[in-house]
């Protein structure tokens, strides 16, 4: 009695450890998290796993492997189509990141103005994300044609060439060619993501720099730029990651080609897994990719820990 006078919850004394368990807090969002979990277990790790296994195995289609060891990796080293995958993949994200970066926010900063029919562009800016990446590879593989270009037949009706370009014809071209595809296909997700961003920053914060003198350049370095970077931080995460992981835009365009000049390290291990038969091999060249995706995410990580020069100063 005193106890409940005292406004004390008396807990009873058949009340079991298990039930108060499934009724705490703690083990509600735990069930919750159960079918993610799932399906994460099931389509994530499940395949993850079984690529490292295959990486070290002689495993071909149809027939069941065996351990070998490093030997897929011994051979990848001195492979050098493997080390011009490598290149590529390289040369193609680090190219089309920068870009995709630059034109996004020169977009997010226009899209952020008052200009006229704001909301039709914004809508429009959508087009190339919304729209499948198979259907996209396939429109710029007849833009690209090298017979039929549409680009080609603008320039020499408009006396710039001479002749149609070549353009998935040729090494440089062909590289150009799917950077290009891939800035286009990319920018609406890097300019959509910061101009809500940029529509996060008060208004205030800029109308008292401009009191104070500042210029347009000024409030972008000491403002905008700092107010933005966690957001920029996970961006180029995400776009990194989109770009050095891309098949669908190089596998249509160019399936690796001319002379493997577009293969990326994703083209190149279906290449010689499924086509080629070579399980073990392909899985091999999947598993180098981590390295190079965890450094992206641990770049992000430690860069969103740089308080400092979030705030516009140096470390």
């Amino acid at each position: 009695m005193a106890e409940a006078a005292l406004g004390r919850n008396v807990v009873p004394p058949h009340r079991s450890m298990t039930t108060s368990i499934l009724q705490s807090r703690g083990m509600t969002g735990f069930l919750f998290m159960l079918p993610a979990l799932a399906f994460l277990l099931i389509f994530l790790t499940y395949p993850l796993g079984l690529g490292v296994w295959l990486g070290f195995t002689d495993t071909r289609i149809g027939r069941a492997g065996t351990f070998v060891g490093l030997e897929n990796y011994q051979l990848l080293w001195d492979d050098s189509i493997f080390w011009l995958s490598v290149f590529n993949t390289l040369l193609y994200t680090v190219a089309a990141s920068i870009l995709k970066f630059a034109l996004g926010l020169w977009l997010a900063l226009i899209l952020n103005e008052h200009i006229p029919f704001k909301s039709f562009f914004r809508a429009v800016l959508l087009l190339p994300w919304v729209v499948p990446t198979v259907l996209s590879a396939i429109a710029f593989w007849w833009i690209y044609d090298s017979q039929f270009s549409v680009i080609s037949w603008a320039l020499i009706k408009l006396g710039l060439i001479d002749s149609p370009i070549n353009f998935l014809g040729d090494v440089a071209n062909a590289r150009a060619t799917v950077i290009a595809t891939n800035v286009w296909r990319g920018i609406p997700f890097v300019a959509i993501t910061l101009l809500a961003g940029l529509q996060t920053i008060s208004p205030s914060l800029h109308e008292a720099a401009t009191l104070d003198g500042a210029t347009g350049w000024q409030r972008f370095r000491y403002i905008t730029l700092p107010m933005l970077s966690p957001l920029i931080a996970v961006v180029m995460t995400f776009s990194v990651l989109f770009t050095f992981t891309d098949f669908q835009l190089i596998y249509v365009l160019t399936r690796g080609g001319p002379l493997n000049a577009t293969h990326l390290m994703a083209t190149l291990s279906f290449q010689r897994a499924i086509p080629g038969g070579q399980l073990g091999e392909g899985a091999a060249i999947a598993v180098a990719m981590i390295p190079f995706l965890l450094a992206a995410i641990l770049f992000s990580y430690f860069g969103l820990q740089r308080r400092k020069w979030q705030q516009g100063g140096g470390d």
